[in-house]
């Protein structure tokens, strides 16, 4: 009786663990269209430079002629825009070059039709120098599926370019000109011209790739590779939805999904999110034509500043070295864990903490104030 009561804990305990977990994910609101002055036709899969200061974004996808484009920023909402990508771009048609990624040194990937199906590897790199250009060529590895009908749909390269996560497609005589099926996967730079799948591939992704019900594509990730935003479409369905993965570390697997942006929103897709978080942008259809829009990071709990009965205050948070806790007492314990549950730090009557040495992602805060405690939420940059 005993046992059983205790694993009936366990499971309850598992339960609210994983509910809480969930609640986690991060939302975006206050939704705004973006205006590229100068670009008046379709712009559709959205990237932003590393750095912020630069879009690049695609062209229709309408079987004839699909390029790649960029603009300069001027604010959130507006960019200015300077022209066709140099070098990348097919001449001849149909040809279809889109979905840019890039990462913090400039290497620039996109996936295009040239030489496909004969040749099987269509995903390209090259890498912007401050005058001119070098690495040009296509994107080797294992990662692809040598198979009739399939093609790497797109890719998104991390902020530090040692992995890209890809989307393997399978195009073979299906409705409204979509890809059967498509699951995302993950892959480790070799060397400038070669990334090869991660022998965990499948166990990072089995929460992400439901491919009995979905079709899921268009990935980008986080700087702290903690945060998979991504595209999914139901099986037989016309509607598409922005999805949002998290895990709490690098090594581990993601979570279930949350939706960030589906109905009535027509077609939302192809997220790409700013360094620091605080935006995503993404394209949906607005009238006849398909336009840029971004969103604002709103936590799902509010975790900037937390206090209770205006008696403890804990800042900056999110943070990146150090945290401040006002209203403690002399000998009072201070305790940080990570969602595991694990102790981090420990340190008594401080009111300025060194977090520097942690990982990256969300951890909690323990007061210890005689027989009672206080549990506060910061998340580590």
């Amino acid at each position: 009786m005993k046992r059983n009561s205790t694993l009936a804990l366990l499971v309850i305990i598992n339960c609210v663990v994983s509910l809480f977990t969930f609640s986690q994910n991060p939302i975006y609101v206050n939704e705004k269209l973006v205006t590229i002055n100068g670009f008046t036709i379709d712009a559709m899969e959205p990237q932003l430079s590393t750095d912020g200061n630069a879009l690049f974004f695609n062209s229709l996808n309408d079987g004839i002629t699909t390029s790649l484009f960029y603009a300069a920023r001027v604010n959130d909402t507006t960019f200015n825009y300077i022209g066709a990508m140099p070098v990348v771009n097919q001449t001849a048609t149909p040809r279809l070059d889109a979905v840019a990624s890039i990462d913090t040194a400039d290497n620039f990937y996109w996936v295009s039709n040239r030489g496909w199906p004969t040749i099987t590897e269509n995903l390209h790199r090259i890498r912007f120098l401050t005058v001119g250009y070098t690495n040009f060529g296509r994107v080797y590895g294992d990662f692809y599926i040598p198979s009739p009908g399939w093609i790497i749909m797109d890719a998104g390269v991390s902020y530090y370019g040692d992995k890209i996560i890809y989307c393997n497609a399978l195009f073979n005589s299906c409705t409204n000109n979509m890809p059967c099926k498509a699951a995302m996967g993950i892959a480790q730079k070799i060397n400038d011209s070669t990334f090869n799948k991660m022998a965990n591939t499948s166990t990072i992704f089995a929460n992400v790739n439901d491919t009995v019900n979905y079709i899921v594509y268009a990935p980008n990730l986080t700087e702290d590779g903690l945060e998979l935003f991504y595209s999914r479409l139901l099986h037989n369905g016309t509607q598409t939805e922005v999805m949002l993965a998290t895990r709490s570390n690098t090594n581990s697997a993601f979570g279930f999904p949350s939706l960030l942006v589906g109905a009535p929103s027509l077609l939302p897709e192809a997220p790409t999110v700013s360094t620091n978080k605080s935006k995503m942008y993404y394209h949906k259809k607005t009238g006849p034509i398909f336009k840029l829009f971004v969103r604002y990071r709103q936590l799902s709990v509010d975790i900037k500043e937390n206090k209770i009965e205006n008696k403890y205050s804990i800042y900056p948070n999110p943070t990146n070295d150090f945290i401040h806790i006002s209203g403690i007492k002399n000998g009072q314990m201070i305790q940080i864990q990570n969602t595991l549950g694990e102790m981090v730090v420990q340190t008594q009557t401080s009111d300025k903490i060194d977090i520097s040495a942690l990982n990256k992602g969300l951890y909690f805060i323990i007061l210890k104030e005689n027989n009672s405690q206080h549990t506060f939420k910061i998340i580590k940059n």
